[in-house]
């Protein structure tokens, strides 16, 4: 009686242990490729190169002023229009120029980035909703983006799902 008491007791730890191993189940997606596929992420894309490309031709245009301001103050230091006080006013003008310039493009790529920060934000909310709809329609406890994981089965991977969600 003993033994199958404990015969018993072995099975129902194996089979709790089984069904405790099965009942989690996990899936991983790629989210990068998912991105990459979105129509939103290429049109903010598009936006964004646009948006460089203008204020690069602000940029440029801002430092052919200062090439012709420095070659028009040369020339005239050249023929002797300038006193030295003179001379040192322009030069502080011409710095004041390199200054802004600087400015500028640091605030070029300030500008980009809370640009593209502002625009990925409701993609990546549309992205995140539909890794977390397919988890629950698939009873899944995790899903983990591929670029963590080290093994994974090919049959747990979830990015055809969560494209389908978005419809991609």
């Amino acid at each position: 009686m003993k033994r199958i008491v404990k015969i018993s007791v072995f099975l129902l730890m194996v089979f709790g242990a089984l069904n405790a191993a099965q009942a989690q189940k996990f899936g991983y997606v790629n989210s990068t490729a998912i991105l990459a596929e979105m129509p939103e992420v290429k049109q903010m894309e598009a936006n964004l190169e646009a948006l460089q490309k203008q204020l690069q031709k602000k940029g440029q245009g801002m430092v052919e002023r200062l090439q012709q301001d420095y070659a028009a103050v040369q020339q005239k230091a050249a023929s002797g229009d300038l006193s030295p006080k003179q001379q040192e006013e322009e030069a502080k003008k011409l710095e004041d120029q390199q200054a802004e310039i600087a400015k500028f493009e640091q605030d070029m790529v300030k500008q980009l980035q809370e640009k593209r920060n502002k625009e990925l934000e409701p993609i990546l909310e549309k992205v995140n909703q539909a890794i977390t709809d397919v988890a629950k329609e698939n009873n899944l406890q995790f899903i983990f983006d591929e670029g963590v994981i080290l093994y994974a089965e090919e049959s747990q991977n979830v990015e055809a799902l969560v494209k389908a969600k978005l419809g991609l």
